[in-house]
């Protein structure tokens, strides 16, 4: 049988051994649920304003390199690649995390930073609630933050929240957003080697985020 993902070297450690993709892989985990609205922490850490970022082809939808319900503009030089068979139940653990499915993964590698966009997908629901199992489902996050963006077809909600760093000790930052569709919750999560790369990357994230319609 074709094996749907490879061990990424260096960031084995951050995701169970890495994602075996279609493509590359790094990746993180993440912590904690309750349905309804509750008062949203401020951020616990601040990255710099992003800079604007040179935007490339968008992502999503028909013809693109990843099917989903949702598209967005990917920053300039980044590649896409869809997951193969993620939802095969004997990789689960490196597909899956809470409610949320890995789908498609974008690497930064080509415009000269470590670290990737993921998109996974989730039942049907309010968006909140799938971010929160996602975070749950992380291993060592901790100064989790929500906050609600956007409102009507652009309403979203975003986390940041650090997590164990496997490589270098200490903490890194990471984040995430989501938005409700009629197929389902969708979150796009920005990790990074290290707290210096994730910065870096934002630009591309906050493109994403941003430009994101709901197909």
């Amino acid at each position: 049988m074709r094996h749907p993902i490879r061990t990424l070297a260096p960031f084995a450690a951050a995701f169970a051994a890495g994602l075996l993709l279609a493509g590359c892989g790094d990746v993180e985990p993440l912590p904690e649920v309750t349905q309804g609205a509750r008062p949203t922490a401020a951020p616990t850490t601040t990255a710099p304003a992003a800079a604007a970022v040179a935007a490339g082809a968008s992502l999503g939808g028909p013809g693109t390199a990843c099917p989903l319900p949702v598209s967005f503009r990917l920053a300039e030089k980044w590649r896409p690649k869809a997951v193969e068979n993620p939802d095969d139940p004997e990789f689960a653990a490196l597909t899956r995390q809470g409610p949320a499915t890995v789908r498609c993964e974008v690497d930064a590698k080509p415009a000269g930073q470590v670290g990737f966009l993921r998109v996974w997908t989730a039942g049907k629901g309010p968006a909140r609630a799938a971010l929160e199992g996602f975070v749950k489902a992380a291993k060592g996050a901790s100064g989790v933050a929500y906050e609600e963006t956007g409102s009507g077809a652009r309403a979203a909600v975003e986390v940041t929240y650090t997590v164990r760093d496997e490589l270098g000790g200490g903490s890194k930052e990471e984040r995430a957003f989501a938005v409700a569709t009629p197929k389902g919750a969708v979150i796009v999560h920005l990790g990074g080697l290290d707290t210096a790369e994730h910065r870096a990357m934002l630009p591309a994230y906050e493109l994403a985020r941003t430009t994101l319609k709901v197909l």
